[in-house]
């Protein structure tokens, strides 16, 4: 269903801490410009721990307010408790968002029982394609195969994100329920092996500052170009690890502030990128070009 080249697109906020939504407007309209085919508001990489809920609403209806049904709009709208993560899904099914991600229950380390369970809650009470999110190096726990499969089963549950860089893992999921559930990329520096396993796109980080890139990367590999789609995804590795040289989204963000788009500003706890990490990020934007 959700296909492509995607973008966790940030949040970018100003100097005062409040959410700057001229740049995040012209932020989406690059994205769209560049051939992005699905956005995603409020997803870890937007920042969305450190937003209230009326905060995490307004980003999301700025958002789908901005796109105009240009492509669809999963709002990230998950939590650490399953009745935070219903109510803010409502909020988005009731503004008009497309689809849902919701990253797995975080802190809280439930059992492959209660991970069930909470993707079964949401499932039930909202009536939206459902994208799970596993990033067990962010959550703390692992969503086994075996669990993937069983919530396949659930109509509404149509994809799965998937970053726990286990190739094995994601093997599985296709294997079991590949047929079922659509696997999609939550790794950069994974799309194309993922892509080569039947993955169906990618929810990039990279995507923010390089989203032509990525999407010819998808466009190649679908095309049959494999060719070009090995050559552009060694060809961006460096850039990708660079996006990860410290905790996601410090160094996007700090890569589109040198680009000049929004301002270089994030949450506490997260801070800004300094010493020998921007002197390395800075490198890597020059040799690319972006900078």
């Amino acid at each position: 269903m959700f296909k492509g080249s995607m973008v966790a697109i940030v949040t970018p906020f100003k100097a005062d801490g409040r959410f700057d939504e001229e740049a995040y407007r012209q932020l989406i309209e690059f994205q769209i410009a560049s051939g992005t085919d699905a956005i995603i508001p409020c997803g870890t990489t937007g920042e969305s721990a450190t937003l209230d809920f009326d905060e995490h609403d307004y980003v999301i209806k700025v958002c789908i307010e901005q796109v105009n049904k240009r492509v669809p709009v999963i709002a990230g709208t998950g939590a650490n408790s399953t009745a935070e993560a219903i109510e803010l899904s409502q909020d988005a099914k009731a503004m008009g968002a497309d689809g849902l991600l919701l990253v797995c229950p975080y802190y809280n380390k439930p059992s492959q029982e209660g991970i069930y369970r909470h993707y079964k809650a949401i499932a039930e009470a909202v009536a939206l394609p459902q994208v799970l999110y596993n990033v067990p190096g962010r959550t703390g726990v692992n969503m086994a195969a075996d669990t993937t499969a069983r919530l396949a089963e659930i109509p509404n549950v149509v994809a799965i994100k998937e970053a726990s860089g286990n190739l094995i893992q994601i093997s599985e999921i296709l294997t079991k329920a590949g047929d079922k559930i659509d696997v999609i990329s939550g790794d950069d520096f994974l799309t194309f092996p993922m892509l080569a396993c039947g993955a169906t796109g990618v929810i990039s980080v990279s995507a923010n500052i390089i989203p032509r890139e990525v999407k010819a990367m998808v466009d190649a590999f679908f095309a049959g170009n494999l060719a070009e789609a090995r050559r552009l995804h060694l060809e961006l590795l460096e850039l990708h690890n660079a996006m990860f040289i410290d905790a996601n989204p410090i160094p996007v963000k700090t890569s589109l502030a040198l680009m000049g788009k929004i301002e270089p500003h994030l949450r506490l706890p997260l801070c800004e990128l300094g010493g020998a990490h921007l002197d390395k990020l800075k490198a890597v934007l020059k040799k690319y070009k972006l900078i």
